[in-house]
């Protein structure tokens, strides 16, 4: 059972032990269940965006595979720290080669951010899966399954893991909100969940982050410590650009990075986020769809490094000019 000491980080506190634990991901949870109790599986490749349970279901998955003796049948690695083909030809190969214990059969590697291992080492790796497949089952997770080569992906049974809707953060939320005897207000919860984008780590470090100076959690707790621009800052600067009034929205934006500390990136996902919320009298379709093109070379832009102060000055000067403008 997870440490449930005051101190614990709640993303380790709260994280699910088992299978039945876990909440989301009703189409992938069941499958793994059903692997765990046949204690027969493939080689498993997880794929999705951050926060949404791949490492959470590779670790209940060895432990109802093994029980109380999971850590002698598991291990895992992260491939942002060993992504070199030294890695797979030493630390890989020489977990995978050895016999393993117990009834099951098998012994399970569980390799984290597969897609940032090297081309070489993804093709090594591709032959140790077929040589050690006896002994060992591998289950990779990536952000991105386009990046691992195809070999690896057609001796893996893909599970593409979605973002959490918002009623299952809200609901994890409100387990641990129990747990921990506090309290949050409804527009408290629904910043934090808005501001997750379905990322349920994310959203559980924001709550404990809102709730570590009080036990009654509110907007204004949630604002003070979370670096995400909260909706109705958002609302309130495209509502300024939207009516023409640049220097009110840059002002806004300006705010957002000094006061709140907020990332470029994050303000671009949340006017992305906002715009289909925009009424049509405000904000015509035809002009989202445009606008939304625009964000997507901004977002660009941002990757590669530019400056996110103009950037984002830039979509607020988009917007701001209207649909008149010559394009």
């Amino acid at each position: 059972m997870a440490d449930r000491n005051s101190e614990a980080v709640w993303v380790e506190k709260y994280r699910p032990t088992s299978l039945a634990d876990m909440v989301g991901q009703e189409s992938i949870v069941p499958l793994l269940r059903a692997y765990a109790s046949q204690r027969s599986l493939p080689h498993l490749l997880f794929a999705g965006p951050p926060g949404t349970g791949k490492t959470t279901a590779a670790l209940c998955l060895a432990r109802d595979l093994y029980g109380d003796e999971w850590r002698q049948s598991f291990l895992e690695l992260n491939s942002s720290d060993e992504r070199g083909i030294d890695t797979v030809r030493t630390t890989i190969k020489g977990y995978a080669r050895t016999s393993p214990l117990g009834a099951v059969g098998f012994k399970l590697l569980f390799l984290d951010e597969a897609d940032n291992l090297t081309s070489e080492a993804q093709a090594s790796l591709r032959r140790l899966m077929e040589r050690y497949s006896g002994s060992c089952r591998f289950i990779l997770s990536c952000n991105y399954s386009s990046r691992i080569i195809d070999p690896i992906q057609s001796r893996c049974a893909v599970f593409r893991f979605r973002a959490y809707t918002p009623e299952a953060i809200r609901r994890q939320l409100e387990k641990i909100l129990l747990a921990e005897g506090k309290k949050a207000t409804s527009e408290a919860l629904e910043s934090i969940v808005t501001g997750s984008a379905g990322d349920m780590r994310r959203s559980i470090n924001l709550l404990q982050l809102a709730g570590t100076q009080t036990s009654n959690i509110t907007v204004d707790s949630v604002k003070e410590h979370a670096t995400i621009p909260l909706r109705k800052e958002v609302e309130g600067m495209i509502g300024a650009a939207v009516g023409g009034n640049f220097q009110d929205a840059r002002n806004r934006l300006y705010a957002l990075f000094t006061d709140r500390g907020a990332a470029g990136e994050e303000i671009l996902r949340a006017i992305h986020s906002y715009l289909p919320d925009i009424a049509e009298s405000v904000l015509p379709a035809r002009e989202k769809v445009r606008l939304i093109e625009y964000l997507g070379e901004v977002d660009f832009r941002l990757a590669q490094g530019a400056s996110d102060r103009i950037q984002l000055e830039a979509v607020l000067a988009h917007i701001a000019a209207g649909p008149s403008r010559d394009r």
